[in-house]
């Protein structure tokens, strides 16, 4: 089935329709959801959320651009309300306080698995905006206004969130 004919028996409400748009885009999604909450659990519940969301809004959807990359704007987003719903980003640091120091020279390339466990190691604030901004490609003004925060505390928990990866990746070399 084509994605075209796909979208369109979702939205008649065909439930082997729905079925089989969940098993083509959960997977990278949920890898999605993965880097931005903590636990296999609490992705688990954002993907359902999220898909449920798709599912209920592709009327909303256009044809332009990518389907694709509408589900996954839609998923950042219900990850991001989750994170928001258990704490909201309070963190405030001077960009002026804070030393990006050297990046850091890395021999071999992770694997996503040890990417995922770097991640999960940061701080919340520090893990949400490096997803946002190195992942995702999303511009700091952007991060401001998603998460409610300055553009100087994207900024600063970027450069918190590459300075803590670093050490991670320098204590996992040694």
């Amino acid at each position: 089935m084509t994605e075209k004919e796909l979208i369109k028996a979702c939205r008649e409400e065909d439930p082997a329709a729905q079925k089989a748009l969940f098993e083509r885009y959960s997977p990278k999604m949920f890898a999605l959801c993965r880097r931005y909450v903590g636990s296999r659990e609490e992705a688990e519940d954002v993907l359902v959320e999220g898909f449920f969301k798709v599912l209920t809004r592709l009327d909303q959807y256009s044809g332009q651009g990518s389907f694709e990359g509408w589900i996954r704007r839609i998923l950042i987003n219900e990850a991001l309300m989750h994170l928001r719903r258990r704490q909201p980003f309070h963190a405030e640091v001077e960009l002026s306080n804070v030393s990006a120091g050297k990046e850091p020279e890395i021999e071999s390339e992770l694997s996503y698995q040890e990417l995922l466990e770097l991640l999960e190691q940061l701080p919340e604030g520090y893990r949400t905006v490096f997803n946002l901004y190195v992942i995702e490609g999303y511009k700091h003004r952007e991060i401001a206004e998603l998460l409610g925060i300055s553009i100087n505390t994207s900024k600063s928990q970027l450069i918190l969130a590459k300075k803590r990866m670093r050490e991670l990746i320098e204590k996992r070399g040694s």
